[in-house]
């Protein structure tokens, strides 16, 4: 009897456990959310005050941060670099389909932004978790929920009414800024997606994980930014003239906190909650 209560009373304490990390990952992942929000507001502002291309932003963003993420996985996690180092070539491939989704993201949320509005963008952003339960529908050969059947017509009836604000024979919303809108939300889905089907939080960890993602982010958008300078279209006067208000918006509030912190704690609530 004795070894049957103290059965239950680990099970207990398991569940609670899980509950406790199911709570702290989903607030985990609405804080990182939220500071993604003030990244689109940070951007709006460098684009509308300072003039500077969402390609700048996104070189910017993603350098600054990966600065960050190696800089605290090489202080305390350092063993992880070797580890996926010498992982397989089938790992390092979804490494690169991850940060290839995450620099994508970015640039489509920058882009979006300068085509609408911080808030638009955001909204469009969202219909990321319509692409991830489809995805989950198909791979689980099932039918949505009926919660999730009504969350889904909830997000396209939204996106329709953003798009033509009522007037369904206009599309108010500009083609471009739709077409963006909806890339970002395809690839959001696709980094969501792709580290946990893979097995890459499992094995390396969130962080660790990320960091590298956010390293191929920062290739990408580094060669895409030098060959943007080279067809004379990256507005380098407009850099020039930053002020040090604009640096600070852009290196503390764009890269460090909208998207050092906000990847961060985002991806690491999508680790513990699914």
């Amino acid at each position: 009897m004795a070894k049957t209560d103290a059965q239950l009373a680990d099970g207990q304490a398991a569940t609670a456990a899980r509950r406790r990390m199911f709570l702290v990952g989903i607030a985990c992942a609405l804080a990182g959310a939220g500071l993604w929000g003030v990244s689109g507001a940070c951007a709006q502002h460098l684009f509308s005050h300072y003039g500077i291309t969402p390609m700048f932003a996104t070189a910017v963003r993603s350098l600054v941060a990966t600065l960050f993420f190696f800089g605290v996985l090489v202080a305390r996690r350092r063993y992880m670099l070797e580890l996926i180092w010498k992982s397989e070539p089938r790992v390092k491939l979804f490494f690169l389909v991850f940060g290839v989704a995450l620099f994508i993201d970015q640039f489509a949320y920058s882009m979006t932004i300068a085509f609408t509005n911080a808030g638009t963008a955001t909204v469009l952003q969202m219909l990321s978790t319509v692409f991830v339960m489809l995805f989950t529908c198909v791979m689980g050969r099932h039918l949505p929920k009926g919660n999730e059947f009504v969350g889904l017509i909830c997000a396209f009836a939204a996106t329709v009414l953003i798009a033509t604000q009522g007037d369904l024979g206009t599309l108010v919303l500009p083609a471009a800024g739709l077409f963006w809108g909806l890339l970002n939300a395809v690839c959001v889905a696709i980094y969501v997606l792709t580290p946990r089907a893979a097995g890459l939080f499992d094995r390396f960890g969130s962080f660790a994980a990320t960091s590298v993602g956010m390293l191929v982010t920062c290739v990408c958008s580094g060669i895409a930014y030098a060959i943007q300078l080279a067809m004379g279209a990256g507005a380098p006067e407009a850099v020039a003239s930053m002020d040090a208000f604009g640096w600070l918006v852009l290196i503390g509030g764009l890269a460090f906190l909208g998207t050092f912190v906000s990847f961060g704690l985002y991806l690491r609530g999508v680790a513990f909650v699914g």
